[in-house]
Formats: structure tokens, sequence, C-alpha cells
């Protein structure tokens, strides 16, 4: 049983659910304490900064009340998952969901949230909250997206670019792989060469095909050393002529988790989540890891 606990935000929505049965099934696999954390967001917002406005006791008591039971519901949904996980609430009042979440990353082996919570706005793919802590935290992160229904045999899919983000992703990726005895696919797009870049190698090398020899060349080599370390996974490598987010979301469709790193080798410098991991984390059709 390790120290750091997996940290799930509750919020009362189906998709904080979601990722509560999600986190439930990586704790009993990790052998790791569950989480949960409801945050309460609406004294915070209602009660002003004027003074003399106070707002009586039973708001705050009404507000405590809807949270804890959203936490129990929680609770009990976990639990059902993974019975005999440890699993811990808390009901932190008069709080931002991203900065309790965030604070709690520095302690925490993974942070899961739902894609959505209660406040998204009719129309957003992704709730703030989800972008913030992708953004923000200290350590990995996992956005619950998609289906929940999974066949078990589904691969893991980890974006690969040379990055030293990329080989955190890959750690991340193959232990997911072997703990849950499936394939690992391996995807490095390489649209990403700037034009200038993909010119010159072009006119020095003679041809496109000697620029695919050299991305695969750099596939393999990021691979090496985690294919020794875990030779029970089998790894499937894809070298598409394409833009990452795109591959990646192809590969998602058939996939129980996309991991990647939280910035790639074409991040602007500043940047603390990369367009990749930002656009998976809209959009991908199941649960995005964002490995630190």
């Amino acid at each position: 049983m390790t120290n750091r606990a997996l940290v799930v935000g509750i919020d009362g929505s189906d998709s904080a659910l979601h990722a509560a049965r999600w986190a439930a099934a990586e704790a009993l696999a990790r052998s790791a304490r569950l989480r949960l954390i409801c945050c309460d967001t609406q004294s915070a917002l209602v009660v002003p900064e004027i003074p003399g406005v106070v707002l009586p006791q039973s708001f705050f008591d009404a507000v405590r009340e809807q949270g804890e039971n959203w936490l129990r519901q929680a609770h009990d949904t976990a639990a059902a998952v993974a019975p005999g996980v440890p699993i811990e609430t808390e009901f932190v009042p008069r709080s931002a969901p991203a900065a309790v979440l965030i604070a709690e990353s520095r302690t925490a082996s993974l942070i899961a949230v739902g894609s959505r919570g209660l406040g998204g706005f009719t129309g957003l793919l992704v709730g703030s909250v989800a972008i913030s802590v992708s953004a923000h935290a200290s350590c990995s992160v996992a956005v619950i997206r998609g289906r929940e229904q999974r066949t078990g045999d589904e691969p893991v899919v980890v974006g690969v670019d040379g990055s030293s983000e990329s080989a955190v992703a890959l750690r991340y990726a193959f232990e997911t792989a072997s703990r849950e005895q499936v394939p690992l696919r391996a995807v490095h797009a390489w649209h990403s060469l700037s034009a200038d870049e993909a010119w010159a190698r072009r006119r020095v090398d003679g041809g496109w095909a000697i620029v695919q020899d050299d991305e695969e060349r750099l596939l393999a080599e990021s691979l090496a050393g985690w294919c020794e370390r875990f030779p029970d996974v089998a790894v499937q490598r894809f070298v598409p002529l394409d833009k990452p987010a795109r591959a990646l979301l192809e590969h998602a469709e058939s996939a129980q988790l996309v991991v990647v790193g939280a910035r790639g080798r074409g991040a602007f410098t500043g940047l603390v989540l990369g367009s990749t991991s930002q656009h998976l984390v809209q959009r991908s059709p199941c649960p995005v890891a964002i490995a630190r």
C-alpha cells in the first residue's frame, strides 16, 4: 500500500462519478489509497465582499450537507468498484476546486477529474477545472472522458516525440500496459517538424523516405530502454506523417487510455501545457493521462 493517494475531485456530476469509478479501479491495481474531495464553491461565489452582508448559517449548513451527500455517493460508487481500497473523503468549505486539487497534487500520486462538472457551460467540451489542474498540477493528472464500458484488452496509447516530457509519458504508459497486461501503441507523428527543418533534411538526405527513417529511428531509440525493462509488454510502433493530436485521437478510438507529456518538443517556452495535450484533454474519446 503506497502512502501517496489517488485524489478525485467530486462535485455531484455524472462526470465526477465516472472519475471516481475509474480512480477506484486504478487505486486497486496500484494498491493505493483513494481520496475524494468536494469543494464548496457556492459560498465563495455567493457571499460578496461587502461589510454588513452576512448569509445565515443555515445556508452554509445546507451547502455542506449537499457536498457531504455527493461525497457519500462517490464513496459508495468507488467502494463498489474496488472493495477493500481505503477511501477518504473531505469537504473543503469556501474553496476553489482547481486551487485545492493543485495543492493536493504536491503529495498525491495522481489527480483524477471528470471532463465536465456541474458548473460547465452548455457547449463546452471540457470544464475549466480539468484544464487548470492538467496545466498546473505537480503530479500526473487523468482527465476521465469517453465510455465507461471496456472489454479489458484495449491498448494503452502513448505519444512519443523524443522530449524529456515524452520520456516521463513512456514510463507511465509502460507501467500501465504491464499492470493491465495489454499492448502498448507508441505513436510518433512527425508533421510537427518545422518547414525549414523538413526542407533542409529533404535536400540533404535526398528524399522524404530518409526523413521517415530518421523518425522511426528516433522512436526506436526512445523505446529501447523501456522495452528491455518491460519485456512483457507487446509494443506496436506507428510513425505517421501527421499532426500528433490527430494521430493520437485516431488511436484513442480503440484505446483504454492515452498518455502524453505535459509539453512536447514543439511547445513554446513558458507554456505549461502543450497544444497536443490540450487538444486531447478537449476531444479524446477515452481517458487522457498527462504524465509528470
